[in-house]
């Protein structure tokens, strides 16, 4: 059994871009490893970090990022407590304090991403949690995980399973003082997010998420704003009629940052010539 880790959590330092010769994958590395059993050890003191780390580094070398990310949740799910609720307690305490700014954040969030990964994977079944429901679990811990990164990957299985009531979630998290949570409102959604699952009922049918854009349309924050956008250009590769009737009904008493979020949305159907977008552009300047 491991030594009591002493501390307080931490994360591997990390560049703010890929440099040239390194990867994705190389921020989930041994480093990083030991990083998460000093901090699931500082949460738990009886957690084995020693039995963990051969375990999560048995088979790592040769993934990607998003398959790493997955190997070691898996990791996670073999020497944490069998009941999820218990285990993704042990998760949530283990976490580093909340980002404080929406900017220049760098790479080194990428250490969250097998915590978001564990969610996604044994956040959803009641089989994995003694038989109870796991919703509001999974939802207080993709709450305080996307403070730290963003639950925009593990989110999306559970809006899948459970559209309903976790829009409704969302849609009460438009109001919350923390950007990143008001973000993940509108990127976890997205129903084209690149990297992740998509959700193939917003791609038919995105309008149950509108509420949920205009109610950030006019986020204070850019980053919240830049996600709305990105939203609405989604939406456009399958709905571009919806989508730019949606734009159009924002022109009016548009503010200089609506109208940035306007011209950003519609860029791609502008760049290929689409007159309604040319046009939307034009009147969002």
């Amino acid at each position: 059994m491991t030594p009591p880790a002493q501390g307080q959590p931490r994360i591997p330092p990390a560049p703010r871009s890929i440099q040239k010769g390194s990867s994705l994958a190389d921020l989930l590395d041994r480093e990083a490893v030991a990083c998460l059993a000093h901090n699931l050890i500082l949460a738990q003191p009886d957690f084995d970090a020693s039995a963990f780390q051969r375990s999560a580094l048995e088979g790592l070398e040769p993934l990607a990022i998003l398959q790493r990310g997955e190997h070691l949740a898996h990791a996670l799910r073999r020497h944490l407590p069998d009941c999820y609720a218990d285990a993704v307690r042990v998760v949530v305490q283990s976490l580093t304090p909340p980002l404080t700014r929406t900017n220049e954040l760098g790479l080194g969030v990428f250490f969250y991403l097998p915590h978001v990964c564990f969610v996604a994977n044994y956040g959803l079944d009641p089989a994995h949690n003694g038989g109870n429901d796991p919703f509001e679990t999974s939802m207080a811990a993709q709450y305080e995980l996307t403070r730290r990164f963003s639950a925009e990957f593990s989110m999306r299985p559970f809006l899948i399973k459970w559209p309903e009531r976790t829009l409704a979630r969302l849609m009460e998290w438009t109001r919350d003082p923390d950007p990143h949570v008001r973000r993940l409102c509108s990127e976890g959604a997205r129903p084209r997010l690149p990297w992740a699952r998509r959700i193939p009922a917003f791609i038919q049918n995105p309008r149950p998420v509108l509420p949920i854009l205009e109610a950030l349309k006019d986020d204070p924050d850019l980053y919240v704003r830049r996600s709305v956008a990105n939203h609405v250009g989604d939406i456009a590769k399958d709905h571009p009629a919806l989508a730019f009737d949606l734009c159009e009904s924002w022109l009016k008493g548009a503010s200089p940052e609506r109208k940035w979020l306007i011209r950003h949305a519609v860029r791609h159907p502008a760049k290929q010539g689409v007159q309604v977008a040319l046009r939307l552009r034009a009147l969002a300047k």
